[in-house]
């Protein structure tokens, strides 16, 4: 079987109620996941590019967060309706959606005060 080509890691983590920085899964992350799968099976990546859940990925207060291996592409506040932007932009011309990168310097664990 062939490697695929992305991975595409949507964060579905769920924290308490009185964290402040809330959680993806409370921010639409299951959501996200599902229209990711659906809408990626119907443009033919199906092998090829990769959905996958995660729990956390560090960027709580910044979520519904995505991330896009193998470019490292970081993405927040990620909804349902900007799936399609990110397929068409970034999976199909390698062109990420800037509006919704966080920059690397936002990033936790990466020099960020997320």
């Amino acid at each position: 079987m062939a490697k695929f080509e992305r991975h595409v890691f949507v964060c579905v983590n769920e924290r308490g109620k009185d964290d402040p920085r809330g959680d993806c899964a409370g921010k639409g992350g299951h959501d996200v996941a599902a229209a990711f799968k659906e809408k990626l099976v119907a443009r033919g990546y199906k092998r090829v590019v990769r959905p996958n859940k995660a729990l956390c990925l560090d960027q709580c207060a910044k979520g519904c967060v995505v991330v896009v291996y193998p470019e490292q592409v970081w993405y927040g506040g990620v909804t349902p309706a900007d799936v399609d932007e990110i397929i068409d932009s970034h999976i199909a011309r390698g062109e990420p959606v800037a509006r919704l990168v966080i920059p690397d310097d936002q990033l936790t664990g990466l020099g960020g005060k997320a």
